[in-house]
């Protein structure tokens, strides 16, 4: 069923239609999830509520063309996974992560297109909750700092650091890979 018409039957609250969309993008939505929690339980409990809201807010949804209800559900998705690491408080708690060059420059930044991505998207699951979940809002859904800082309660300085931070743990990680792996 193309976009529009399943969109349109999900607002109706069609149960094949949800189910359909469920198919078709829960995959999508649970890596969105495992990409800010780094862990797939809690990813697939989150990827659950997404798709709960996601359901109840259909009222919400205005058709934009082709791609909008995908950017919509990722949206939503995204809001459900912030809402619940500030409420459990993850964001605040920083950990430091250990033997971080405290300056590296963008040109230091190795070659990745060697690494495969199942292993680049582990190296960011791998960071700490407050350096993941802001390296992937400006990374993936390219927020600035303000907006970053905005929706996670922290001040711009502390976004900017924390994705200073998130990038030298993963420059560490990818050069440890390459060294290992090539």
């Amino acid at each position: 069923m193309e976009e529009f018409k399943l969109s349109e039957k999900c607002k109706q609250a069609n149960n094949l239609a949800r189910k359909e969309l469920y198919e078709l993008y829960a995959g999508r939505m649970f890596g969105v999830c495992l990409r800010y929690v780094g862990d797939r339980e809690a990813a697939q409990d989150l990827l659950h509520d997404s798709f709960l809201k996601i359901y109840a807010s259909f009222d919400k949804f205005t058709w934009r063309g082709e791609g909008s209800l995908r950017a919509w559900m990722e949206r939503v998705t995204v809001n459900t996974v912030l809402q619940h690491l500030r409420r459990n408080d993850v964001l605040t708690h920083t950990t430091g992560l250990e033997g971080i060059e405290e300056s590296y420059g963008e040109a230091e930044l190795p070659d990745v297109e060697t690494i495969p991505q199942n292993v680049l998207m582990d190296f960011i699951r791998e960071l700490p909750d407050g350096y993941r979940t802001v390296f992937n809002l400006y990374t993936f859904e390219e927020k600035p700092h303000k907006e970053i800082a905005r929706m996670l309660g922290i001040n711009e300085k502390s976004s900017a650091s924390q994705l200073f931070r998130a990038k030298g743990a993963l420059v560490k990680k990818i050069k440890e890979y390459l060294r290992t792996h090539t």
